[in-house]
């Protein structure tokens, strides 16, 4: 349900703004920093780092955009991903039937756009039906012997948090369909904060499967920016895995709530690491480029 709902929600956020984004997306990125602010808002929109990367892959492949001008759009999407999980964080349930049902009124009037808003109304709310879903199921699953001893070398072994967010976010394409799940047992107090971050930072490097498995065959510099997304979040996660526990400590500064924590913890993550790229988006583009060889003007 969760990721059905991600779906019709971006459909509906799509078919309501998405071309028109996708041509303000060519015209806006001759400078990272304008690349930077439209990956965030053009993923805050659209609810989907995936879809925007694969829209950025898309442009390149069509030649509408050179490799390099997609770095700041992909600096820009890990900070917009984060707005979901932000928003997912917060009791949303009494909306849910409300949202449906406004959803199913908008259809009734023909024209385009209160079409898609109302697809977008309904995808959303069975987001939060299924968050309500995970919430609930929690506990029980915990109890299971084999859910249990997998709770537990979770959090008795960093390396296999990790790789469960990889994996799990790898074969769901969805990194806050992970990140939601995780937030649901800390909820229920099955996981623990530091231990749902590891499987956030997982999540991370998991969902840039999706832009890679665009780039097959879009050509070559469609595949230097699927890698440049790899190895941003893969040096990012290097970075913060030794710093888990500051991480913790701080969202618990902003609040008690142990599933919002988890959120704040990963818009951090993204902020830091992307802020900290974003003024030497030429180096890191060369970087790339010294990795997988070739030669490209930037």
């Amino acid at each position: 349900m969760f990721l059905t709902g991600m779906f019709v929600l971006r459909i509906g956020l799509f078919n309501a703004a998405g071309e028109r984004l996708k041509s303000f997306l060519a015209l806006v990125t001759n400078k990272p920093w304008k690349g930077f602010l439209a990956g965030i808002f053009f993923t805050g929109i659209l609810q989907s780092s995936s879809a925007v990367m694969v829209m950025a892959v898309g442009l390149v492949a069509a030649r509408a955009l050179t490799f390099p001008q997609t770095i700041g759009i992909i600096l820009g999407t890990n900070i917009g991903s984060t707005f979901t999980t932000e928003f997912m964080a917060f009791p949303m349930d009494r909306w849910i039937v409300p949202g449906i049902i406004l959803g199913a009124l908008l259809w009734l009037i023909p024209h385009h756009l209160p079409k898609s808003i109302g697809t977008a109304f309904i995808g959303i709310s069975a987001i939060f039906a299924a968050m309500g879903g995970f919430k609930t199921l929690a506990g029980p699953l915990a109890a299971f012997p084999a859910a249990a001893e997998i709770i537990t070398l979770i959090e008795n072994h960093l390396g296999f948090a990790l790789l469960i967010g990889v994996t799990l976010t790898a074969i769901i394409h969805s990194s806050s369909a992970t990140v939601g799940l995780a937030m649901s047992f800390v909820a229920a107090g099955d996981l623990s904060v530091a231990s749902a971050i590891v499987i956030m930072l997982g999540s991370n490097i998991g969902t840039c499967i999706t832009g890679y498995m665009a780039s097959i065959g879009s050509g070559r510099e469609a595949t230097l920016t699927a890698y440049s997304h790899i190895w941003l979040n893969f040096f990012g996660v290097l970075s913060f895995l030794p710093f888990i526990g500051l991480l913790e400590n701080t969202t618990a500064y902003f609040t008690t709530e142990k599933a919002l924590q988890l959120a704040h913890a990963s818009l951090l993550f993204n902020l830091i690491t992307s802020l900290a790229v974003l003024p030497f988006a030429k180096q890191y583009s060369r970087f790339i480029l010294r990795i997988h060889g070739g030669r490209i003007s930037l």
